[in-house]
């Protein structure tokens, strides 16, 4: 598709963040100060100028970007540093025009080095709170399962969440290779999530195709798909995500790292903004893949043809979708209307 003309800047248009994970957040240079301070060894695919060469789309491809994520993971040891990650990734988002961020995190990964399960997620919390407050950006907190550990361990992390769904946490959910095991086995989890008044995201339609989506659908009751963009495969899909309005969160930067689609002209923005499809494009993992939330919709523009116009619309979906009050919203909506008015 041609590209559009320059248009209006992506970064001054207002946009919801709402796929975006807590170590992946992470500066390049943070990380680097982070492990020379803990002495922990970086490889060459962590430490260099450039995002490492990824692909994922086999189980050695998926073990290595695992492994990387792990060792930066590791580099997250005390409540200062949580405090960093967080108002940093603030920050970025800050400048690429978030007005809404709901960022994802796995508490039992950082809770060894934290004091426990609830310790770590009461740092990350106070972490979110105190961004939120100093930086104007609104910020709640997702918790996610990982789906190669086992279910009951994942039922454990929803009820810690519902319990503290008063301090910022508004979703639940399930991360990891969607190619390993069944949706089903969270459904109890999920659930338990549900009822305790929080929406489920889990991640499906990425490295798995649309039945993965389904599952989501049918076993988790999603009214968020983390990706989802392999629903393109399946027209009778896309109806059904655009009359039940479930918004896939795309990432096409990651798409393509992953080895998902070829360029960043195949992954299919077009075939869901046609359906109907809602969609709140993410940067999923920025320090693994080298781009953040604006770039994302520049994507959209120069590789798609998205008008300011459509551009506006995508943003509008991304607030739509999430869990931000009905009055902040609507500011936000209005500031949308405003940017393409200029």
């Amino acid at each position: 598709m041609a590209r559009v003309g320059p248009g209006r800047d992506v970064h001054s248009l207002p946009k919801a963040h709402l796929h975006l994970h807590f170590t992946g957040s992470m500066r390049p240079g943070t990380l680097i100060e982070l492990a020379d301070k803990y002495g922990v060894h970086l490889p060459e695919a962590l430490s260099g100028a450039r995002p490492p060469r990824l692909r994922a789309t086999d189980e050695r491809g998926w073990f290595r970007f695992q492994r990387l994520y792990d060792i930066a993971r590791s580099c997250l040891r005390r409540p200062e540093d949580i405090q960093r990650l967080v108002r940093e990734a603030a920050e970025e988002d800050l400048r690429d025009g978030a007005r809404w961020l709901e960022i994802q995190v796995d508490p039992t990964s950082y809770a060894p080095r934290l004091g426990g399960l609830s310790p770590a997620l009461e740092i990350i919390l106070d972490a979110v709170e105190t961004t939120s407050r100093e930086t104007g950006l609104g910020m709640r907190l997702l918790v996610a399962a990982n789906r190669i550990k086992h279910p009951l361990e994942a039922r454990t992390l929803a009820r810690l969440a519902v319990r503290y769904r008063d301090r910022g946490i508004v979703g639940f959910g399930l991360s990891n290779d969607e190619r390993r095991g069944f949706a089903r086995d969270f459904d109890r989890a999920f659930a338990i999530a549900r009822e305790g008044g929080l929406l489920a995201a889990p991640h499906g339609g990425e490295l798995s195709g649309p039945r993965s989506v389904r599952d989501c659908l049918d076993d988790l009751r999603a009214s968020r798909i983390g990706h989802g963009v392999r629903a393109a495969e399946d027209p009778r899909l896309l109806e059904r995500l655009a009359e039940a309005r479930v918004t896939c969160e795309v990432c096409p930067a990651s798409n393509v790292a992953l080895g998902v689609y070829p360029t960043l002209a195949d992954v299919p923005l077009r075939t869901l903004f046609g359906a109907g499809v809602p969609m709140a494009l993410g940067a999923d993992d920025p320090l693994l893949f080298g781009s953040r939330l604006a770039a994302q919709y520049e994507i959209a523009r120069e590789h798609h043809g998205f008008t300011d116009a459509e551009l506006a619309e995508l943003a509008r979906q991304s607030i739509r979708a999430s869990a931000a009050p009905e009055d902040v919203r609507d500011k936000i909506l209005v500031e949308i209307d405003e940017w393409l008015a200029l």
